[in-house]
């Protein structure tokens, strides 16, 4: 169940906030599409295809936020403890969802650690959108021109890993030996 791309075309200036909490706003749509999944006893597939979206979108998001983002803001800032704290959590994040892409839906503990992804997802866009993003504001940083460079290489990330079409699945993921599944390709860095 594919989503359509959360980024404005190249051509129309996003700047860098509003590309991120549009990001933000498409995976909580996701995790309240899985809910609802959940509660309708859906198919293994279904919340499989889901789960493999959402992990995407995260992923795709947190690169372009380590690589572009959170990087301007480090330049722009000496309050690297702000910083420190958002990349420790994404890298729990990245964890959570390296975890959920070798796992299967009918395993033990895979829909809870579906519900702790997207409780920690939400707490993490929170401390973004309420505390960073204000203090971002003041900065003397061209987030037009920002949100322009990270729109590129999320669409450059995209066509590496196979997701060039915004309507396309995630890719594939093979059995692995043990029988689960492992994603074959990832954009999680």
């Amino acid at each position: 169940m594919p989503t359509k791309s959360t980024t404005a075309s190249p051509a129309k200036a996003v700047d860098a906030l509003a590309l991120l909490m549009a990001d933000h706003k498409a995976v909580k749509a996701l995790f309240k599409e899985y809910e609802k999944l959940v509660k309708s006893d859906a198919i293994d597939e279904q919340k499989e295809a889901l789960v493999d979206n959402v992990c995407v979108e995260l992923a795709l998001h947190a690169r372009v936020e380590e690589e572009i983002f959170y990087s301007a803001v480090r330049a722009a800032t000496d309050d690297d403890d702000m910083l420190d704290e958002a990349e420790v959590e994404h890298a729990t994040l990245k964890d959570l969802i390296a975890q959920l892409q070798e796992m299967l839906p009918y395993e033990k503990l895979y829909d809870a650690k579906v519900k702790v992804l997207s409780e920690y997802v939400e707490h993490h866009v929170r401390e973004e959108e309420d505390e960073m993003f204000p203090k971002v504001r003041a900065f003397d940083l061209d987030l037009p021109a920002l949100g322009r460079q990270m729109q590129a290489r999320k669409e450059t990330l995209k066509v590496e890993f196979g997701l060039a079409d915004a309507d396309a699945p995630p890719p594939a993921r093979a059995k692995g030996a043990n029988g689960s599944k492992r994603p074959t390709k990832s954009p999680i860095g």
